[in-house]
C-alpha cells in the first residue's frame, strides 16, 4: 500500500489515496503506522476519499496515533489540499472538503505555479459550554472559568473549532510542564469527550506564542485548530486583534476572526517529506 509523508510545521501525517478502495480497520492501521519505533511515525493517518455530497470535492478521516477519529484537523487539511493539487486529482484551488466537522473550505495559494500556501476557512468558532462539550450551565460562555487540575488551579477558556480546545494563558511558556498538566487537563471530568490544551503566552496584541498537547497525540510542534481556538480565546479576553501570528514550536500560523465572529482564516504551508509503501 502506497503511502506520503507530509507535514504541516512540523505536524506530521501519513496519507493515503482511498478513492479507489478503502483500507479496512482504520484505527489499528493508525496506531501501526504513527509509531515512530516500529512504523512510519506521525501525529495522524489521513486518508483522502470520495465524498457522497455533492457540494464538497472531497472527503478527509484523519486518526490519531492512539487510533481514536477526531472531527479535525488544521495542519492535515492544509497537507491534503496541496496533496490534491499536486497529484492533478483537482485543478481548483478553492476547495470543498468533507470532514466530521463540516464543510471545510482550503484555497491554494500558488506562487508561479507552486503551492506556497494554503488558506483556510475554518468556519465559525463555537463557544457556547454544551457544545465544546463542557459539564456546568449549558448557555454559558468559559471564559477565565477556574479548573482545578490536582494541586492547581488554572483560568481556562474554551473553544470548539470541530474539535474541543482548552486554552489557558501564561507569563512565561517556558516553565510550563506540558508533559505533566497536558495529559491531567484532556482527560479531566468536566470534558466528557476530553480535550486539546493549549498553553498561550501573549507577546504582543499581533502575536502569541503557543504550546500544545493534543487529546489522543499528545505533544506535537503544531496545531491548527489549536491556534484558531487560541487566536478566538486570545479576542475573546482582549489580548488580542483580530489578525494575529501564532508562533508554535514547528513555525509560524497567521491567524484571523472575521469582525462578524462568522469566520475564522488559518494560513500556513504544507510540506511534502517522502512517498513509500506499506508492508501488508
Amino acid at each position: 500500500m502506497k503511502f506520503t509523508k507530509m507535514h504541516g510545521l512540523g505536524n506530521d501525517f501519513v496519507l493515503i489515496d482511498c478513492l479507489e478502495k478503502e483500507v479496512e480497520n482504520p484505527s489499528q492501521l493508525a496506531k501501526e503506522m504513527c509509531d515512530r519505533n516500529f512504523g512510519i511515525g506521525a501525529d495522524g493517518l489521513v486518508l483522502i476519499l470520495p465524498s457522497d455530497l455533492a457540494e464538497a470535492d472531497y472527503r478527509m478521516r484523519i486518526f490519531n496515533p492512539d487510533g481514536s477519529e477526531p472531527q479535525m484537523c488544521g495542519n492535515a487539511i492544509r497537507c491534503f489540499a496541496k496533496y490534491l493539487y499536486e497529484r492533478e486529482l483537482t485543478d481548483k484551488t478553492q476547495l470543498k472538503i468533507e470532514t466530521l466537522a463540516g464543510m471545510i473550505k482550503p484555497e491554494i495559494i500558488l506562487e508561479e505555479g507552486v503551492v506556497k500556501l494554503v488558506t483556510v476557512d475554518m468556519g465559525e468558532p463555537i463557544l457556547r459550554r454544551n457544545e465544546i462539550p463542557m459539564l456546568g450551565e449549558e448557555q454559558e460562555q468559559v471564559i477565565k472559568e477556574e479548573l482545578r487540575v490536582g494541586t492547581e488551579t488554572f483560568e481556562i477558556t474554551t473553544v470548539s473549532m470541530g474539535n474541543p480546545h482548552c486554552v489557558i494563558f501564561v507569563e512565561d511558556i517556558e516553565k510550563i510542564e506540558l508533559t505533566n498538566w497536558g495529559p491531567q487537563i484532556e482527560t479531566h471530568e468536566l470534558f466528557p469527550e476530553d480535550i486539546n490544551v493549549e498553553f498561550i503566552e501573549v507577546l504582543n496584541q499581533d502575536e502569541i506564542e503557543m504550546r500544545v498537547w493534543e487529546r489522543g497525540a499528545g505533544v506535537t510542534l503544531a496545531c491548527g485548530t489549536g491556534a484558531c481556538a487560541s487566536t478566538v480565546a486570545s479576542i475573546l479576553n482582549e489580548l488580542t486583534e483580530r489578525k494575529v501570528t501564532v508562533h508554535l514550536a514547528g513555525g509560524d500560523l497567521v491567524i484571523e476572526w472575521s469582525e462578524d465572529n462568522n469566520r475564522v482564516y488559518m494560513s500556513g504551508p504544507a510540506t511534502e517529506v517522502f512517498v513509500g509503501e506499506w508492508k501488508l
